[in-house]
């Protein structure tokens, strides 16, 4: 297999490349099980996000990351985007993407009603592991407008591909694709 090696502020991490059905190859990123890489990446975001009054994540990869940013930025709570509804989210909010880069199909989004109240008339740091096609973020920043809050920054700990070129996300480090 191989890897490509990624400076994330200071912390080396061998990220595996796989295929994806389309033949794209990617930097495979995983947060899942790697307590170091999680909380240096989170203390690095929460570096960038001071100024927002809440944060918002998509499960799975980014509710340990928001986790450590909230601790860092001291806030409570932080709101979760979940892909399946859950039985406490009857009177939330849900919405529809278009497919991310490694899904390849439509999915749903949902905020519990708790959640949606946490952004309402708030300053909203959307925060995630990688930012690439940008189609997690476009259903993140839906889930934000329609409960009223007010997208106030977009962070990742990576940027892929040309997602890198884009004024209006912050990330840690950049990432290629691979044909």
């Amino acid at each position: 297999m191989k890897y490509h090696t990624v400076d994330i502020n200071g912390f080396k991490a061998e990220l595996p490349i796989l295929s994806l059905s389309s033949g794209i190859g990617i930097a495979f990123f995983n947060l899942h099980g790697d307590s170091e890489l999680t909380e240096h990446c989170g203390k690095e975001l929460a570096k960038l996000l001071t100024d927002c009054d809440i944060i918002i994540t998509a499960e799975s990869k980014g509710l340990q990351l928001a986790h450590c940013i909230a601790r860092e930025l001291g806030h409570r709570y932080y709101a979760v985007a979940r892909k399946s509804k859950k039985l406490y989210m009857q009177d939330g909010i849900e919405i529809t993407i278009q497919s991310s880069i490694t899904t390849g199909k439509v999915q749903k989004l949902y905020l519990s009603k708790h959640d949606a109240e946490l952004l309402k008339g708030k300053k909203v740091g959307i925060v995630d592991d990688v930012v690439s096609t940008g189609a997690s973020l476009h259903g993140l920043e839906d889930l934000v407008n329609t409960a009223g809050g007010t997208i106030h920054k977009k962070a990742f700990v990576l940027a892929e591909g040309e997602a890198a070129d884009r004024e209006d996300v912050i990330y840690l480090a950049k990432i290629p694709l691979f044909e």
